[in-house]
Formats: C-alpha cells, sequence, structure tokens
C-alpha cells in the first residue's frame, strides 16, 4: 500500500463513526476500474410524467388532470420536447436537461420484468435477485453481489439502512444509512371541523361514518407506501446526501446501491406540479450534484436508475395513479452514449397498452443491465450468466 492509499483508507476508517458505517472492510480502488451506482426508486415511481408521450393524444385523453402539457415556450409547466414523441418533465428542467443537453442521459421506456404480480416486495425482490424467471430465491443471492465477485475488484458499498437483497450473497459488504426521520400523513384536525359542520343534522351520522371509511382507506393507502418503499431514503433526502456518496465512490468505492423512497402515488400525485414533481425535482437534483461532485471521474461513472414497475397509464378516480408493469429506466455518466431515447418502443395507443392498463415490457432489466455491463466493464459471456443466469444480453451502446 503507497502513501496515498494508506492516507485514503486511514481517512474513510476515521469518518466510520460519523458516517455509520457498518463494519466492513475499505478498499482504495484502482482509479482505472469504472464505477457504477445503482439508484433503485421504490414504490414504482411514474415514468409517463418523467418522460412525456407528448406526440401521443391517448395520454391526454387518459390524464385529464394528471398529463403534463405539450411542449410550449409560453408555459413554464409544459414537457421539454426531447424529440418529435418524448418530452421531458418541468421538474427536471434545471437537472437533467443539461445532462441531456450533453448527451451523458439516455432514457429507456418499456423496460422492467416479467413479473406481473403488480407487488411492490415481489417485484423489488424479482429485480434485486437478478435470477431466470421461476428460480428459487431461497438463497438470497443478489445480483450485485454476483457482479461484485466478476468484477475485482469492485470495492463495494450500500447507501442504505441494511444491506440490501441486490447485495446479499456477497461476504461482508459494508452499508451507510441516509435515511431521515419522516413526518404525519394526516391531519386530524381537518376531520374534526369537517364533522363539527354536521353536528346536529340530520346527516351528522353519515358524515362520520364517510369521514372514518375515508381515513381507514387513507391510513391504508400510506401504510401501503411507506411499506413499498422498505426504509428507503426519501428523495430529498437523497439530494442531501449525494456529495457524500461522491466522495466515497470517487475514493474508496466501485460499485454502489441506493434506494430512494415515496414514488407510491395512489392518491394526489400531481402533474408539473404536486408530489411526484417534487420527488423528481429532488431527484434530478441529488444526480446533478453527484455529477458536479464527482468532477473528472464522472467520466469513469455510470449511474443506473430503476424502478420495480411503472404505474397505470390512465389516472385513477384519487387524481393519482395505480401498479402499473412497463417503466422508464435511466442510464447517467460523463461518457454515456446519451441524448437519445434507447432500447425496442411501441407507439403510445390503447390497444398497444398491456391488459389495456400498463406499459409493455420490451428491454427486460436483466438483459439491458447485461449488455451494458459486457460492454462498458468487458465482461465475458461467460460472466454475465454469472450475474444474470439466463439472460440475454442487449447491447444498447449505451456506453
Amino acid at each position: 500500500m503507497n502513501r496515498r492509499q494508506f492516507l485514503l483508507a486511514s481517512a474513510a476508517a476515521a469518518a466510520v463513526p460519523a458516517l455509520g458505517l457498518a463494519p466492513g472492510r475499505l478498499f482504495a480502488a484502482p482509479v482505472d476500474t469504472p464505477r457504477l451506482l445503482v439508484v433503485f426508486l421504490r414504490g414504482g415511481y411514474d415514468a409517463n410524467n418523467l418522460l412525456v408521450p407528448y406526440g401521443s393524444d391517448f395520454y391526454y385523453q387518459s390524464r385529464p388532470k394528471l398529463a403534463i402539457a405539450k411542449p410550449d415556450t409560453a408555459n413554464p409547466d409544459s414537457a421539454i420536447a426531447l424529440d418529435g414523441h418524448w418530452g421531458l418533465a418541468p421538474a427536471v428542467k434545471d437537472t437533467v436537461k443539461p445532462l441531456w443537453d450533453r448527451k451523458q442521459v439516455a432514457f429507456v421506456p418499456f423496460s422492467g420484468t416479467t413479473d406481473l404480480s403488480r407487488s411492490h416486495f415481489e417485484t423489488q425482490d424479482n429485480i434485486e435477485a437478478g435470477e431466470a424467471d421461476g428460480h428459487s430465491m431461497a438463497q438470497r443471492s443478489g445480483f450485485l453481489a454476483r457482479l461484485s465477485a466478476v468484477m475485482k475488484p469492485a470495492s463495494p458499498i450500500a447507501f442504505t439502512d441494511s444491506l440490501p437483497l441486490s447485495f446479499q450473497g456477497a461476504g461482508d459488504i459494508p452499508n451507510i444509512s441516509l435515511r431521515g426521520a419522516g413526518k404525519a400523513a394526516f391531519d386530524d384536525r381537518q376531520s374534526a371541523l369537517l364533522a363539527g359542520m354536521y353536528r346536529g343534522t340530520p346527516l351528522e351520522q353519515a358524515a362520520s361514518d364517510g369521514l372514518k371509511l375515508r381515513q381507514q382507506v387513507s391510513a391504508d393507502l400510506t401504510r401501503e407506501m411507506v411499506a413499498s418503499s422498505r426504509g428507503a431514503v426519501s428523495a430529498k433526502g437523497f439530494a442531501l446526501e449525494t456529495q457524500r456518496m461522491a466522495t466515497l465512490m470517487r475514493d474508496q468505492y466501485r460499485l454502489g446501491f441506493v434506494d430512494v423512497g415515496g414514488w407510491d402515488t395512489h392518491v394526489n400525485q400531481g402533474a408539473a406540479k404536486g408530489q411526484l414533481a417534487n420527488n423528481l425535482g429532488n431527484l434530478g437534483a441529488g444526480l446533478a450534484a453527484y455529477a458536479d461532485a464527482l468532477g473528472e471521474e464522472w467520466n469513469n461513472t455510470v449511474v443506473i436508475v430503476v424502478s420495480e414497475f411503472g404505474r397505470t397509464f390512465r389516472e385513477n378516480g384519487n387524481q393519482g395513479t395505480d401498479h402499473g408493469h412497463g417503466t422508464t429506466y435511466w442510464v447517467l455518466g460523463g461518457r454515456v452514449r446519451g441524448g437519445r431515447i434507447a432500447g425496442d418502443q411501441v407507439t403510445i395507443t390503447q390497444p398497444n397498452l398491456l391488459q389495456d392498463r400498463d406499459y409493455p415490457v420490451l428491454n427486460n432489466y436483466r438483459d439491458v443491465i447485461g449488455g451494458l455491463l459486457a460492454r462498458g466493464w468487458g465482461l465475458s459471456s461467460k460472466q454475465v450468466q454469472q450475474v444474470f443466469p439466463g439472460s440475454k444480453p442487449k447491447d444498447l451502446q449505451l456506453v
């Protein structure tokens, strides 16, 4: 170990108590080893209001309240045209759009798994395991764990409360918690005021029962939305922590995982503004800050943003969206061949929806990531099969 490596390792070791780093081995990775960071959006984010299919009239018919307006330079709440069919959410205009202009981000719509359960937990586990369909997950082996075995020295780290499934099976891997405390989701005072308006009237009992039912349904939805995040840091927390992540990834680690929660938008999702837009804004700010903090090493970095599934193409009666299937992945990096919409696609019309409700999956996540690893990290066919058994790597020439 030379003096610089010793100082880096010593500094990282000294930071362990402050960062909450779980016990694990610290590395000084070779500078020529490409970095990979996987960002998992837990909850199933609504990709249709990030990569906006503004060229589809069916999109506007399906979302009378949630659709983002077609590109219009006079309207700051309209989509930002990327080409003749797709636009970008205005929430990431100042963060992700500059990366697009520098050709440092590409989007892969119609991505996901073959899992049709639409269950957060089943599909999240499916992705993190990275196994072929029908494979038993009893051994709890994750695809990043297997990748760390063939991408040596990988120097892996998880920016999570506990070791995620994706890294399980690889032995002693350090993890850092980025999660802050949450806040209450409901205002009981508002319910009391509404009930008081009907007190002493013939509608008192009906109003009381209706409010209780509404609270119960809302509580059930909130529990689902919280559970679907599995303790992941919020999008705001992610935006605040990315510089710290970048420092560690630049100097110590080459393979990272972070999950971001809060994407299960069944109720009051919003369009250009609102719950989803706020999350996207924070996510975009975090990714842009991560790129800036890496400096020149951004050119030796790839970030993949995934989610367990997308949302229903049509909005629901609560001005939100429900569990869907296909979604949009992001691939970012200083030398990514970006500025384009990659992968297999179909015209967005009603007949092309899966089961008349969702984006179909045309780009399987195992094939897309497998092809990316083969091209960018030089993994052999045998090594790719170790990471994603039975996959059919798809080279989208993203790097």
